[in-house]
């Protein structure tokens, strides 16, 4: 099988042309009709995931965030982009990604974000449908909520604004990093909204509305059980293999 009719599984469920204008989705190393022996899926194209698809036997990585988004102008193997792409290179590697395009699928990540709090009557959010909007199975307090997506998305402890004095039953969310969409959640007559990196002054929020920050990583982990899944439904010459390092780069104390 050619890494092209790999990506052809992926781009069926999230099609490349739906990637946002800014994305470097798609192939970034090596060619697509290059002869996949093993593919490795994960989360970031890290040095220690490539390590372990060599030492799998897999000679194609499919992630969620791409290695590349912008011009590199230098490939310095003691810097952590570097080493990662040095790696690729020298091993004769594949590298793919499915990223904004993953966002806005159907049953991509926001939904299953949504699918994690039992949203029922779940639709995209905004023009671009990065994120989605649904509703709660019931009605509850900000506290019951508030505990509620921590125990779903396996936080420690959220950053969240005021909390409502209102039941929340409306809620929106988008995948990674989301600021940018507070106002379309808004505009949808969200009580609260859930995404990642919301910076100090966004959480000063309109009385009825608030802001809940569940981590980039956590917002979007499932993507790669979902990636996965659909490769190994369809691909049965050659293992497909999910890497045992999907490690949060953000650690907690």
């Amino acid at each position: 099988m050619k890494a092209r009719q790999v990506a052809d599984i992926i781009e069926n469920f999230a099609p490349l042309a739906t990637q946002e204008s800014w994305d470097n989705a798609g192939f970034c190393i090596g060619s697509p009709d290059a002869e996949v022996k093993g593919v490795m899926v994960g989360f970031d194209c890290t040095p220690s995931l490539i390590d372990e698809a060599v030492a799998a036997g897999c000679n194609m990585v499919v992630t969620h965030h791409p290695l590349i988004f912008k011009g590199v102008k230098k490939i310095n193997p003691d810097t952590f982009q570097g080493a990662a792409i040095v790696s690729a290179i020298k091993h004769d590697m594949v590298v793919y990604s499915a990223h904004t395009n993953a966002d806005k699928a159907a049953d991509g990540v926001s939904w299953l974000m949504a699918a994690k709090l039992g949203l029922t009557d779940v639709e995209p959010l905004g023009e671009d449908g990065l994120g989605v909007v649904g509703v709660l199975p019931e009605a509850m307090d900000s506290k019951a909520f508030i505990d509620m997506v921590k125990k779903a998305f396996g936080l420690p402890a959220v950053r969240c604004s005021k909390p409502l004095s209102k039941p929340v039953r409306r809620v929106a969310m988008c995948g990674g990093a989301g600021g940018s969409m507070i106002e379309e959640a808004q505009a949808a007559g969200a009580d609260a909204y859930l995404c990642g990196d919301l910076s100090y002054h966004c959480f000063f929020t309109d009385e009825g509305f608030m802001l809940m920050d569940v981590g980039h990583f956590e917002s979007e982990i499932d993507i790669v059980e979902k990636l996965f899944g659909l490769l190994s439904e369809k691909i049965h010459t050659f293992a497909v293999r999910k890497t045992q390092n999907n490690n949060n780069p953000v650690y907690y104390y």
